[in-house]
């Protein structure tokens, strides 16, 4: 089946499946309280990810509105409205909180050290202090990790082998996507990467979409040749507005994720995040059933998937090698 198809058949199950008002609750229910740093609507990309996780769920056996009550609150993109519903959800007491991501998965365990926590699609758990360990967690959260700092070096390097001569590189990133400790992993990630490739980075930072206009007008400024967009909710969730952007200026992008180059972007690398979703139903499944959160390792990705528009290409002029072809795990035409 192809992986749109999929999508829409997940977003029209989802809206098929019986709602329950809030407040109400089926005797022997389960509550899960959803908690989602995007938007309740496409073109976000977490929409899909969180009904990918609901589908998997149903898949496990549970239907909303019979067995299983669910919560969801979405933050719009606003980190303080984060902190704000998750001290509400806590005040709700679900068997369960789920995080789309480690944004909402921080004020979540901020808010409370004992209602279980499932993380969909952490950056580095152990470094957000979500974790004790990834064996281990040890605490109230587990879940699943893209392995965030990790994959920059090889998102750089792959853009170079696509751009001809490329000298100049833009670095897009959000300075409050994670905690100090990984923000500075994943800048120093970057930064000796570069060094090493013989690359000029220049790092833009942008809290919110407002400073898009902002960090582009840099681009232009410095005669950046290429963008990468480094990992984080804000920018995940703005996919569609950072290619239309980068297509206008003419910049080859680099995404963190293969939604990125769904949207139209050059290329993408990382784990899937639909997999990742859908991974996390089952930890949200174990502790419906009495598993603790502490003992549950957080799973890590066994694949990453490195996408490439060919359509995007043709549009910029650039020819991609046919060695990178043959290695791509899919190709956009």
């Amino acid at each position: 089946m192809r992986r749109r198809d999929f999508i829409a058949g997940i977003t029209g199950l989802m809206t098929t499946l019986p709602i329950t008002a809030r407040g109400q609750r089926s005797e022997g229910a389960h509550r899960i309280g959803i908690l989602s740093p995007g938007r309740p609507e496409l073109p976000d990309p977490t929409f899909n990810m969180l009904n990918t996780f609901l589908q998997g769920l149903h898949e496990l056996g549970f239907t909303e509105g019979q067995n299983l009550t669910i919560e969801r609150h979405y933050a719009n993109g606003s980190s303080d409205r984060l902190r704000e519903l998750a001290a509400e959800l806590v005040r709700r007491k679900p068997d369960i909180i789920v995080a789309l991501s480690t944004t909402a998965a921080r004020p979540a365990k901020q808010a409370t050290g004992t209602i279980p926590i499932v993380a969909i699609g952490m950056a580095d758990p152990v470094a957000d202090e979500l974790v004790a360990s990834l064996a281990r967690p040890g605490g109230n959260v587990t879940g699943t990790t893209f392995l965030g700092p990790e994959l920059v070096a090889k998102r750089l390097e792959l853009l170079r082998e696509v751009v001809p001569g490329l000298s100049r590189v833009a670095a897009l990133w959000h300075p409050n996507a994670y905690s100090e400790r990984t923000m500075a992993g994943v800048r120093n990630e970057i930064e000796a990467a570069a060094r090493i490739l013989g690359l000029q980075l220049q790092l833009l930072p942008a809290v919110s979409p407002d400073d898009f206009v902002s960090t582009f007008a840099a681009m232009a400024r410095e005669h950046d040749e290429a963008l990468i967009v480094m990992p984080s909710p804000m920018l995940f969730g703005e996919y569609r507005n950072i290619v239309s952007i980068a297509a206008n200026s003419r910049l080859p992008a680099m995404g963190a994720a293969r939604e990125f180059a769904d949207l139209g972007g050059l290329m993408s690398y990382g784990a899937n995040q639909l997999d990742l979703a859908r991974q996390s139903a089952t930890y949200a499944d174990k502790i419906l059933k009495g598993a603790k959160p502490a003992e549950l390792p957080v799973e890590q990705p066994t694949k990453f998937e490195l996408v490439i528009n060919l359509k995007t290409a043709k549009a910029l002029g650039l020819t991609i090698p046919s060695t990178l072809l043959a290695r791509a795990d899919e190709v956009i035409e």
